[in-house]
């Protein structure tokens, strides 16, 4: 009787998962509605009266859980990068050529949609879903393991002859269909709808309970595999045979040999684009040899062998009705448009950056008049141009500011800088409001808890006027203390109640915990940003060695020039910055990062680029075991270069600079004969 329950389960499994692929991957349904959710309810049925046999990838999970779920965060095996992105045509030729003169010109790339959703990586092992993480900083992102699997066009198993381990990334996204169906709904039901698809779809992935995600019906299309044992050494092959395996693998693509072509599949979309039936904001292409991929490599921040090409912005005409002028962390002052409420892509636009006073004279801009609005990169709307056939002959030009609009203090224009700055960082509230904004966000200390309106109550309290005083609050000093509206019902805005305190506490406490290379990122030292950090922390392991360091020290560091190193000295000169340091040190802050187990230093002082594949070892542990022996990666040859590190299809660029700069090529095996010996 079992044998035949469970013979009857595995069944109903293969043909709802079936049913399933036909249905959100194909788009070629083979059965009615009905008659799919009579199968899904038989299984449901037999999985609840017997639950030794279910199966935790059954297509009854795709329902989702009512329990809640708390995403932990898991880092990513290969990080996940941003692409660059262009606005024109030049731009992408620029991008051509400087490809063609790394590897040389007969290259195949590949054109692709660049999908208007949130990114996302699966990692598959022995063919069934075990991580789904979203991109967060790049390093790091959030499981959403159960919310993915309420996505039906997302296998839960694989079918054929899958690798035992890969990832494979794309885009989750909430077609426009159901984008429209949602916010109807949320409308009905009293709640403000949704902006647009994107903000639904990464909202949507982040919900508590899984139960109430699968309500939302979203959809994903992957777009790019990555491991240690790919099937194929071309991208677009490995995207046939993941459609193989069960992916949702999008059709539109295209192999393109010339720039010509690029630009032929560029246009056709631009103008198509309106007839698909999910959102895309632009073009991406790709090299498609994943050996030459590897032979361009890596920035700090985007892959040298893909850029992106953005859509021109949706573009609206409105009325200027002021300008603000907003006070930034480093005293930056921007100008910004208030408008008439105007529908632009999706949205309400009220406001627009003007970015600074050479922008306002550009655009010769009047009080009152018509002026054209798009969003720049889709994102940050931003005027554009004035319709000067409407203004009124009597308005007055916009005139930029001369004193802090907080402080009232004389702004300054450094030389060669197109920003005014307020030089009062030591008193001028929106700058020290900002400082603690950013000392207290996920980035950098991540203190749970700690939010705008509460940096805005504690500072308007005197609680904390310095990033310092974050660790002397108790809970006698916040319990109770609110935030009133300026209106004149005088409502509360926040307040600390019992359990608003302790999780400040706790979150201030958890946080004396948090690296050194992201205490130093919170500092706001300019120029520094999360990835300067964590380079200037794994070489001076401590706050006093950086401190010390000098300006040849700095700029010898992959990514940092002499404007970021000089800044970094500058911020250590300040007698203040340093008093700063003091108080955080004696607070438990980490200033220091442990250094690498070295093996008694194997390859102290040498430097090492890798190129190629290897049998032994992949790229990541290659350049592991480099760095665990004291060792340094670069990215690309110099005169600087110890070894260049040759596997199988290594650039021949590479090669050829190696060999005249008379830097050692070695094999896998002369670099294991280098690491025993």
């Amino acid at each position: 009787m079992n044998n035949d329950i469970k013979t009857q389960i595995n069944a109903l499994t293969q043909a709802l998962n079936q049913h399933n692929h036909s249905y959100y991957v194909l788009n070629n349904p083979t059965i009615s509605d009905y008659a799919y959710d009579e199968l899904m309810q038989e299984l449901l049925t037999l999985e609840n009266e017997h639950p030794e046999f279910k199966d935790p990838d059954s297509p009854t999970q795709r329902v989702g859980s009512d329990l809640s779920n708390d995403f932990t965060q898991i880092t990513h095996q290969y990080p996940m990068l941003s692409l660059g992105n262009t606005y024109n045509e030049s731009e992408i030729a620029d991008f051509y050529q400087r490809v063609s003169r790394s590897i040389g010109d007969d290259i195949e790339y590949v054109c692709e949609l660049k999908y208007d959703g949130t990114s996302i990586s699966l990692s598959y092992e022995n063919g069934k879903l075990k991580h789904a993480v979203t991109r967060g900083d790049g390093e790091k992102g959030d499981d959403v393991t159960s919310n993915v699997k309420t996505i039906k066009s997302i296998p839960l198993k694989l079918k054929g002859d899958y690798p035992a381990n890969f990832e494979v990334r794309g885009e989750i996204f909430m077609p426009i269909a159901e984008f429209l169906k949602t916010n109807e709904l949320r409308e009905i039901e009293g709640e403000a709808p949704f902006a647009n698809a994107r903000n639904a779809a990464a909202g949507s992935l982040k919900m508590k309970k899984s139960a109430e995600m699968a309500k939302r019906k979203l959809d994903c299309l992957l777009y790019y595999m990555l491991g240690s044992e790919l099937p194929a050494n071309l991208h677009s092959q490995n995207l046939e045979k993941a459609r193989s395996w069960g992916f949702k693998i999008p059709e539109h693509y295209k192999i393109c040999k010339s720039l010509a072509e690029i630009y032929d599949f560029i246009n056709y979309w631009d103008k198509e684009r309106y007839n698909l039936p999910f959102e895309i904001d632009g073009i991406v292409i790709k090299v498609n040899d994943i050996n030459l991929q590897n032979e361009l490599g890596y920035t700090a921040k985007t892959p040298r062998w893909a850029i992106s090409y953005k859509f021109k912005a949706e573009e609206a005409c409105t009325q200027l009705l002021s300008v603000d002028y907003q006070v930034g962390r480093s005293g930056r002052i921007t100008p910004v448009a208030n408008l008439k409420p105007v529908q632009l892509a999706g949205t309400t636009v009220k406001r627009a950056s003007l970015h600074n006073a050479d922008i306002i004279a550009q655009l010769d801009l009047h009080e009152k008049d018509m002026v054209y609005v798009e969003k720049g990169g889709e994102i940050i709307p931003k005027i554009t141009r004035v319709e000067m056939s409407s203004r009124h002959p009597m308005s007055a030009p916009v005139r930029f500011i001369a004193h802090c609009p907080q402080c009232n203090t004389p702004l300054i224009r450094p030389d060669g800088e197109a920003a005014h700055l307020c030089p009062n960082d030591k008193v001028c509230p929106p700058q020290l409001k900002a400082k603690i904004e950013h000392f207290v966000s996920r980035k950098a200390l991540n203190i749970d808890s700690f939010g705008e309106q509460v940096v805005d109550l504690l500072f308007e309290k005197g609680l904390v006027r310095d990033v310092s005083d974050i660790y002397h609050l108790n809970y006698d000093n916040l319990i109770g203390i609110a935030r009133l509206s300026d209106d004149e019902e005088n409502k509360t805005l926040f307040s600390f109640k019992e359990k608003s305190t302790q999780n400040l506490l706790h979150g201030i406490a958890q946080s004396k915990q948090v690296p050194f290379a992201n205490v130093l990122f919170g500092l706001g030292i300019k120029h520094v940003g999360a990835t300067v950090a964590k380079t200037l922390t794994k070489t001076f392991h401590t706050i006093d060695k950086l401190s010390n360091a000098t300006l040849d020290e700095l700029t010898a560091l992959d990514d940092i020039g002499p404007k970021v190193a000089q800044s970094v000295i500058d911020y250590f000169t300040d007698s203040n910055n340093s008093a700063l340091i003091d108080r955080l040190k004696a607070s438990g802050l980490k200033f220091e990062s442990e250094a690498p187990t070295q093996n008694n230093g194997k390859f102290n002082g040498l430097s090492f680029v890798i190129s190629g594949t290897f049998a032994t070892f992949s790229r990541d542990e290659l350049k592991n075991t480099i760095e665990h022996n004291g060792g340094k990666n670069l990215s690309g040859v110099s005169a600087k270069t110890s070894y260049l590190v040759a596997g199988e299809n290594t650039g021949p660029s590479k090669l050829a600079k190696a060999e005249k700069l008379k830097v050692k090529i070695i094999s896998e095996t002369d670099f294991i004969d280098l690491l025993e010996h």
